[in-house]
């Protein structure tokens, strides 16, 4: 069955069949699925009141060792965004009362983040909603073919990272 990538790849190769086209056969899918990926995980995550940024530092403090804290460098670490974003994410989720910020007990000029009970609540609500999210955008893959799938993704990150 052939896809919109097919068509852009045989009019390349009828337009220039001196390059190797190969590369947008992968990549414009990925391209492609990503953003089928982030529309569903975006309306997953309103649903919850949530987005995909709010969603992130709340999943990682939820998964984090109990009592579910973390250093606003911790969270940056995770999420890979830069201090500015973490400081305005968790200013949003310290308004709704998702997360509270103390002093640090070890170190005086630090911050812990913390996950409140109502934030805890959410993210256990929204999870089960994202998992399902995601079995139905790889519905189409058997769990062996997931798990190829992710194998190959990793290997690629990790020779691009």
């Amino acid at each position: 069955m052939a896809d919109h990538v097919d068509l852009v790849l045989s009019q390349w190769h009828a337009r220039r069949p001196d390059l190797d086209v190969s590369p947008m056969a992968v990549l414009g899918r990925l391209n492609r699925f990503a953003r089928v990926v982030e529309a569903a995980q975006r309306e997953t995550f309103a649903r919850h009141g949530l987005d995909r940024a709010s969603f992130d530092v709340l999943a990682t403090l939820r998964r984090s060792d109990p009592p579910h804290c973390l250093t606003p460098t911790e969270l940056m670490r995770s999420s890979m965004v830069t201090s500015g974003a973490i400081t305005q994410r968790l200013d949003r989720l310290e308004a709704r009362g998702l997360v509270t910020r103390k002093p640090s007990e070890v170190d005086g000029r630090g911050v812990v983040v913390s996950l409140t009970e109502e934030g805890q609540r959410l993210v256990d609500a929204a999870l089960p909603d994202h998992l399902a999210t995601g079995h139905r955008l790889l519905a189409a893959l058997d769990p062996a073919g997931r798990d190829a799938l992710a194998d190959v993704l990793r290997t690629l990150l990790e020779s691009a990272e």
